[in-house]
């Protein structure tokens, strides 16, 4: 068997950690490389080596092709993955590889090339007579013109989009002319190329994916499908296989199209064919991804073969080792991408630093993650913290294991996505897979009333019970005494001020017998027993009823308290904090005083000292997670000072602009 010396994993994350596991199972030396604000992350640690290529702009460091070509030639590599986003997709870092003497582990430039156009791929698989949706290409001119030959709706997307960049949808003839023009803009702003075209849009279509690999031999084979139709502005978020909704004929016949298409492309690499398919379970074409995808995981768990494992392989040069026939799916496997943002803030994207990270744990449940643990969430990235990937004999085995695995997903001193996905789960839509691409469309806001209808008092004042027991017995956990042992017993009466949410319980500890407390609330008596404590966790009896808890502490006071998913700030009002002096961040009492949503770059500074703007004037763009934030005048006003330029890097502390009223 042919096999490499050292590969350099030409990415970050989660996915160059799940690239060195591979690498190492089959023996090959691992070579890192980091932005400086990457140092200390996980693929760092776990590589043989590490180079550091810049500091923070993409630029600069993973998208710099000189550089990660530099770093695999000083290092001695023989070969390079890519992984996925960044250059996996790049046909000049193939190509640098190749000048190099470098193995690409990856399909062939033109593979690449050919399915990186939509526009050119759709007219390669047509000639395959392999189904699509109906289409038309050319200018925005020619399309407007054109566009009556396909009834409405219409989807217009850029030839060289991805990513849910570059797609609009067309109901009504009068919108088609803006919506070409805005779309070819923004294609020509996001991908270089304003090339656009338009296809018959299908309705509350099921997105379902066939992964292929293929060798330098001429062999091809698929490894059946994920069904990735939960998506949220064109992001998957949940992932499963096998789909629930094909039957084992239409099955075998996206099968055969997906390993059609690949073969007569020569596929070399592990790919995937993307597909619609409406509500009689016709599929239709739509794009294919030349790389590694980011649920490949429960392809893996259901057909038991390492994905990054046989791509290595193949690109060495060996022969693909996996025959058609002896494939199968077993079981059923469900992916959660964790996300660190704010569901009940439009999805906002929430970086910041943990409190506390634990990860569930168990038979048959895989977490693919970037991170060791409590860790600050950059701004800089895509705001995936993690992939959750649970087994189980069939789908509700899987989905009930998810969710239990959730529950205990515990992410404190950020938001993170883990209650909608709770939810999401538990929705009888899900459950009976009533799906489409528009689930979330149409579920959100009343998955996001049962997140909120979970914020109630009785939960409240679980989390202040919880609370207040980690508090008192934290000297179980470290060699110091607590702060009750310390200011507590003075008291006349042991009453604890505990908030929760901002709302307030006034605790009276009435007695105490070991770990049993009798406790009162506005005059009702509870009996509260503590049945163990661990760092971050602690395990207890309300009455009858047992909970296990999950508690941090962070700066300037705060406090968290998550119950089965569900998270909770909480503190305690009579102690006082010492901590460093602080700029209260918001937009102040006036609405005057604009700071960042989160911590960000900024993109775009629109004002001057001096300018008078009008309610709703955007003054400055911040990006950060991918995500452009707009700051805006929330009333007619001037500008008094404006504390940051382009290119910044800033702070939720940060006061960006003040505005002063006009008199």
């Amino acid at each position: 068997m042919k096999i490499f010396k050292k590969i350099l994993v030409a990415n970050r994350g989660e996915i160059a950690v799940r690239i060195i596991k591979s690498a190492r199972k089959l023996g090959i030396e691992t070579v890192a490389v980091y932005s400086e604000v990457d140092e200390g992350s996980l693929h760092i640690k776990m590589a043989d080596e590490a180079y550091c290529i810049g500091k923070q702009e993409l630029s600069d460091t993973y998208l710099n092709i000189e550089k990660i070509i530099e770093t695999a030639k000083k290092s001695g590599c023989d070969a390079l993955h890519p992984g996925y986003g960044f250059l996996a997709e790049s046909p000049l870092l193939v190509e640098a590889c190749r000048k190099n003497n470098i193995v690409f582990i990856g399909p062939h430039t033109r593979a690449i090339q050919l399915m990186g156009n939509k526009i050119e791929a759709r007219a390669f698989v047509k000639n395959l007579n392999i189904p699509m949706t109906e289409g038309i290409t050319g200018t925005p001119e020619e399309l407007l013109q054109k566009a009556h030959t396909i009834p409405l709706p219409l989807l217009v997307k850029a030839a060289a989009g991805g990513g849910g960049k570059g797609m609009r949808i067309v109901r009504q003839g009068d919108d088609l002319k803006e919506i070409l023009e805005a779309t070819s803009r923004e294609a020509k702003n996001y991908f270089g190329d304003g090339s656009i075209y338009i296809e018959k849009y299908i309705e509350e279509p099921r997105h379902i994916e066939i992964q292929v690999i293929g060798d330098n031999h001429g062999n091809v084979v698929h490894l059946f499908e994920r069904e990735c139709t939960i998506q949220r502005r064109y992001q998957k978020i949940i992932e499963e296989s096998p789909s629930p909704t094909l039957t084992p004929d239409i099955r075998k016949k996206m099968g055969n199209s997906a390993v059609a298409i690949a073969r007569e492309i020569e596929y070399n690499s592990a790919g995937t064919i993307e597909f619609l398919v409406d509500k009689e379970l016709n599929y239709y074409f739509l794009e294919m991804n030349t790389r590694i995808q980011v649920e490949h995981p429960v392809t893996e768990m259901v057909t038991g073969i390492d994905l990054v494992e046989e791509q290595i392989l193949v690109a060495a040069g060996n022969k693909l080792r996996l025959k058609q026939e002896k494939l199968k799916q077993t079981g059923h496997a469900i992916e959660c991408r964790i996300y660190a943002e704010d569901p009940a803030n439009n999805f906002l994207p929430s970086p910041g630093k943990m409190t506390l990270y634990k990860e569930p744990s168990g038979e048959n449940i895989r977490i693919d993650t970037g991170i060791d643990g409590a860790v600050e969430i950059k701004s800089f990235f895509d705001p995936m913290i993690s992939k959750m990937i649970v087994w189980g004999d069939d789908r509700n085995i899987a989905t009930e294991k998810s969710i239990a695995a959730l529950k205990d997903y515990t992410v404190h001193g950020i938001k993170t996505n883990i209650p909608y996905l709770l939810y999401l789960l538990q929705h009888e839509a899900f459950k009976t897979n009533r799906l489409s691409t528009k689930f979330c469309d149409i579920h959100t806001d009343e998955i996001l009333k049962g997140i909120s209808a979970r914020y109630n008092r009785d939960n409240f004042l679980k989390a202040a019970f919880a609370y207040l027991l980690y508090d008192l017995n934290g000297n179980r956990l470290k060699e110091e005494r607590n702060i009750w042992e310390m200011i507590g017993y003075w008291r006349n009466r042991m009453i604890v001020p505990v908030t929760v949410e901002e709302e307030e319980f006034n605790i009276e500890i009435t007695g105490k017998k070991e770990n049993t407390y009798t406790v009162a609330v506005d005059d009702t008596e509870y009996t509260i027993c503590l049945k163990s404590i661990e760092p971050g966790s602690v395990h207890f009896r309300i009455n009858d009823r047992f909970y296990k808890a999950f508690v941090s502490k962070g700066a300037k006071g705060a406090g968290y308290v998550s119950i089965e998913g569900v998270l909770f700030n909480a503190a305690r009002k009579d102690v006082l904090v010492e901590d460093e002096d602080y700029s209260q961040s918001g937009q102040g009492d006036d609405g005057n005083n604009l700071f960042a949503p989160m911590p960000g770059k900024v993109i775009k500074v629109n004002v001057k000292e001096g300018d008078k703007v009008h309610r709703g004037t955007i003054l400055l763009v911040v990006e950060a997670m991918k995500m452009e934030n707009n700051i805006i005048a929330t009333e007619d006003a001037i500008v008094e000072k404006v504390n940051a330029k382009e290119g910044d890097m800033v702070d939720t502390d940060l006061q960006l602009v003040l505005l002063k009223k006009e008199d």
